[in-house]
């Protein structure tokens, strides 16, 4: 049986949460696991000081992106303590391979990304042969390009039943390259110009994509069968389509939606399924976007055309 002190330390061990935050701290807490990456979204009650402390595991490594201004973070590192101020865009990473303590002063609201190991590795040889990466860690600047990819995986984590497997995966991808390019100490071939996928590789591209109706084709999957890696390929399709293979995938659906609205009488319901999407709602939200109008209006405009 466990003594007093044994149970005390089991409870206090279960009111913290994967990253070493105290849950009852936490306002909102999300997580999206896809293997390779996890994805978070942290936010606190309350202005209340917190501390964190976790000894070094191989989990990989943890990139925190700033929602909102107004937190301060201490952390000891080397012998001493640092100050860091985080506003809106601000970012930290982490090793998860080295010992960890900070004190969390103020409230925060943040989108974390876990990478395993075993990914950056893989990302690291693909882009530059090397394998043995390491992302340094730091905390504090700005860096807009990863505020914006925060900002669409808060709306991810928030819908969750209407993220395909093909997005998230591409959303990872997309963030690990960007970091490797760069905070990885391994110099990595950042320049994308001129990188387009041939006309042969194109067309079994877009196939790939068109035979899975409901997106459940991987990035893996599609860049394997065009001899190409995932970075790679992601910015190959960009450079050839002027999409991500994500949004050309959404545009062809939304097409076929159109067709669909103009010469039948299938439901909205009924449209939104047979193009993949996860329900009407998901269809009307991603319609809307597209196209400027929902569904059942340009249904009735083009009916009158």
């Amino acid at each position: 049986m466990f003594n007093d002190t044994q149970t005390s330390a089991a409870t206090a061990a279960r009111s913290k949460d994967s990253l070493g935050c105290l849950s009852s701290h936490l306002g909102r807490d999300l997580e999206l696991d896809s293997g390779e990456f996890k994805f978070y979204r942290k936010s606190t009650r309350d202005d209340q000081t917190s501390a964190v402390a976790m000894h070094g595991s191989e989990r990989g490594f943890l990139i925190g992106v700033a929602l909102e201004t107004g937190h301060r973070r201490r952390i000891f590192s080397q012998h001493r303590w640092t100050t860091h101020d985080f506003e809106r865009d601000c970012i930290y990473i982490r090793d998860f391979a080295d010992d960890y303590k900070a004190d969390l002063q103020g409230g925060f609201d943040f989108v974390l990304i876990e990478l395993s190991r075993a990914f950056i590795t893989n990302a690291s040889y693909e882009r530059s042969g090397s394998s043995s990466p390491r992302l340094s860690p730091l905390a504090g600047p700005k860096d807009p390009v990863l505020g914006h990819l925060a900002q669409i995986l808060s709306l991810t984590l928030d819908r969750q039943s209407e993220a395909s497997a093909l997005f998230v995966e591409q959303l990872g991808v997309t963030i690990g390259t960007h970091l490797l390019d760069r905070y990885g100490e391994t110099p990595g071939h950042a320049d994308g110009a001129g990188r387009r996928l041939s006309n042969l590789q194109e067309a079994r591209a877009k196939e790939m994509l068109l035979s899975k109706s409901q997106g459940n084709v991987s990035i893996e999957e599609i860049a394997s069968a065009c001899n190409l890696s995932r970075s790679y390929f992601i910015r190959a399709f960009r450079e050839t389509t002027r999409r991500t293979p994500h949004q050309w995938l959404l545009e062809k659906r939304i097409d076929r939606a159109r067709e669909m609205l103009k010469h039948s009488d299938y439901s909205l319901s009924e449209i939104a399924i047979a193009c993949g999407f996860s329900d009407q709602s998901h269809f009307t939200r991603t319609f809307s976007q597209l196209i400027g109008t929902p569904p059942g209006n340009w249904r009735r405009q083009a009916g009158r055309a």
